[in-house]
């Protein structure tokens, strides 16, 4: 079965200022890295309002379309900026993820994965943050729960930074397995062990700075795998950020492409195991573009080995 591509020219529309490290580029390298692969390409849609609206409050969307600026910058936080096109952008990446859904819960393809700008997995119910704007993987679990039907989804987060928004989302949803890999200490500063979930289904990895492919391999083996196999999900949903590579200059991890690789690998056996082999990917972080290009070109390689 084919392996998904779903990405909308709209994503290159949310512009940056000069300098900022979450730009218009990373998304460039990304495509043209995978555009010799053999993908099922899809236009990403808008997400419907309603799909925002499951985890994000109307007063929210109303706060960021009266920032929204008609030129230049409006600025959201410290580092979150709104250029004229970047709600359209943060609709196509929502939209993206919920379509991957649908698509690999039909059995139109085997896995996908959601080439978009802004990331997601800092967006907090109702505050923008670390460049986020919507919670695209939370978003992408809650439309398999309670549209789909589905029993049990999980999240894996191997972005460096954790992901304090989706945990946010989904820290009341007892069907939703939150499992996230982070830099320790690093912002946004959440992430500890101890921050479990309302109901357990919490699993926070904190790695140290300095650490590389052992140490990760090691904290995935002990512990992601055997809570994922414990939980038995329906679908996994990657929130792949390629920041913890050696490369990046927002973080201090040590991971080698051929780390996102072999674990890009090991969830895509994970997944033919418990769940018939279905994954929705969605691009998060990663800042160095060519160390960004070439890991997501191995994470979406595994995809497609997956898949045939």
């Amino acid at each position: 079965m084919a392996t998904a591509l779903i990405t909308h020219a709209d994503c290159l529309s949310h512009v940056t200022p000069d300098g900022h490290p979450e730009r218009v580029a990373r998304l460039e390298h990304v495509l043209h890295a995978l555009e010799p692969l053999n993908l099922h390409r899809v236009t990403a849609p808008m997400a419907a309002e309603d799909d925002i609206l499951r985890l994000h409050p109307a007063s929210y969307l109303t706060d960021l379309r009266r920032t929204l600026p008609q030129e230049g910058f409006g600025r959201v936080d410290g580092d979150t900026f709104l250029s004229p096109g970047s709600l359209d952008a943060a609709f196509r990446a929502a939209g993206a993820a919920v379509r991957a859904v649908d698509l690999v819960l039909s059995g139109e393809v085997q896995n996908a994965f959601a080439a978009v700008r802004p990331p997601g997995h800092h967006a907090e119910t109702d505050t923008a943050m670390g460049f986020c704007f919507f919670g695209n993987a939370a978003l992408a679990a809650k439309h398999a729960l309670d549209h789909h039907g589905l029993a049990r989804v999980a999240v894996v987060d191997f972005d460096v930074h954790h992901g304090n928004g989706t945990q946010d989302l989904l820290w009341d949803e007892p069907r939703a397995l939150f499992i996230s890999s982070q830099q320790m200490p690093l912002w946004p500063g959440s992430g500890r062990p101890e921050e479990d979930g309302a109901h357990g289904q919490i699993l926070n990895l904190p790695l140290p700075p300095g650490s590389g492919g052992t140490q990760m391999k090691a904290a995935y083996f002990d512990e992601a795998f055997p809570r994922l196999r414990a939980f038995q999900p329906d679908l996994i949903i990657i929130s792949a950020g390629f920041d913890a590579h050696q490369d990046d200059p927002l973080a201090e991890l040590n991971w080698s492409t051929e780390d996102f690789r072999w674990l890009s690998r090991e969830l895509c056996t994970l997944a033919a195991e418990l769940c018939g082999g279905r994954i929705v990917s969605t691009l998060e972080g990663g800042y160095d573009l060519n160390a960004l290009a070439a890991a997501a070109k191995a994470h979406v390689e595994e995809l497609i080995e997956a898949g045939t």
